[in-house]
C-alpha cells in the first residue's frame, strides 16, 4: 500500500495566533496533529513541543524498526513516545510561570501498508472516507461525548452546545495520560483526515464528506475544508492532515494503461 500526505493550518477569523500544530513523516508513515491550550501562547508551545518530540522519537523508532514491526510493537512504540511527551510538557508547564496549565490535544497514526495504527487524546479528530461512506474513527475525550453517552444530550443538542471546547483529557496537564490506541484495516483508495476541532466545530460531517469526495488533488481538497471553515465563521485554529491510500499505484496502473501494458 503506498500514502500520499497533504497538511494545512490556518488561524482562522477570530485568533491572532495559531495555537495548532500538525506534521507528517512520510518516510515512516507518521502523521501528527495537535491543538494547544493555555495562557499567553502557552498553547502554541504545547502543541509544537507535542509534534516535534513525538516525530522525532517515534519516527526514529520506526525507522530502525522497519515497516513491518507488528501491531503489539507499534502501540506499545507510540504509549512510550507519548508518555515521554506528556512528561516533557507536563515539567515544562510546572518550571515556567507562563506556561502554567498548557496542554495539547493529539492525533498520531502510524501507516503500514494495510494497517493505521491510530492513537489520540482530546477531541480532535481523525476521519475515514471509504467509498462514499464517511466515519469518525476515534472518540471525543469531551464533556460532550460523555454526556451523550449518558443519554444525558442527544447529537443535535450537542451541535450547539456553548460546552463544545471542554475536554476531559489533554497532553501535558497531569504527570500522566492515557493514550486511546486502535488498529484500523486500510482498504486502497482508504481517505483519512486528521483536524482540530477549528474544523469539526465549523462544518458538519456531510460537508466534510462532499469535499473530501470532490475531484480534485489532495492539496485542493484541504485548500476547500479550510475555507469552508472559515467561511462558517473560523472561530478558532484550523488544522488538517489528509492521508490517500494507494495513490502511487493508482498512478502506475494510469501509466500502464496509456503504454499498453
Amino acid at each position: 500500500m503506498n500514502y500520499e500526505f497533504c497538511i494545512r493550518t490556518d488561524p482562522g477569523l477570530a485568533r491572532e495566533n495559531n495555537e495548532d500544530s500538525v506534521t507528517f513523516d512520510e518516510a515512516t508513515r507518521l502523521g501528527i496533529l495537535a491543538d494547544g491550550m493555555g495562557g499567553y501562547n502557552a498553547g502554541e508551545i504545547a502543541s509544537g513541543m507535542a509534534t516535534t518530540f513525538i516525530k522525532s522519537e517515534l519516527g526514529r523508532w520506526l525507522s530502525q524498526a522497519g515497516r513491518h514491526a507488528n501491531a503489539r510493537e507499534v502501540r506499545r512504540a507510540m504509549e512510550i513516545c507519548v508518555d515521554n511527551a506528556n512528561r516533557s510538557i507536563f515539567n515544562a508547564a510546572n518550571s515556567n510561570p507562563h506556561y502554567s496549565g498548557m496542554g495539547t490535544t493529539l492525533v498520531v497514526g502510524v501507516f503500514q501498508d494495510t494497517r493505521l495504527m491510530l492513537g489520540h487524546i482530546g477531541d480532535s479528530r481523525c476521519y475515514r472516507l471509504r467509498g462514499t461512506e464517511l466515519a469518525q474513527i476515534t472518540k471525543d475525550h469531551s464533556l460532550l461525548q460523555e454526556q451523550m453517552d449518558a443519554g444525558l444530550i442527544t447529537p443535535e443538542q450537542a451541535a450547539v452546545s456553548t460546552n463544545k471546547n471542554l475536554v476531559t483529557r489533554a497532553l501535558g496537564v497531569e504527570d500522566a495520560v492515557l493514550l486511546d490506541v486502535n488498529e484500523h484495516r486500510v482498504e486502497p483508495g482508504d481517505l483519512y483526515l486528521m483536524c482540530s476541532d477549528g474544523l469539526s466545530d465549523m462544518i458538519d460531517d456531510p460537508t466534510i464528506c462532499r469535499i473530501l469526495q470532490a475531484e480534485g488533488s489532495l492539496d485542493d481538497k484541504a485548500d476547500r475544508l479550510v475555507d469552508a471553515a472559515n467561511s462558517n465563521g473560523g472561530r478558532d485554529n484550523i488544522s488538517v492532515l489528509l492521508a490517500q491510500a494507494d495513490v502511487a499505484s493508482k498512478k502506475k496502473g494510469l501509466i500502464s494503461r496509456l503504454l499498453g501494458k
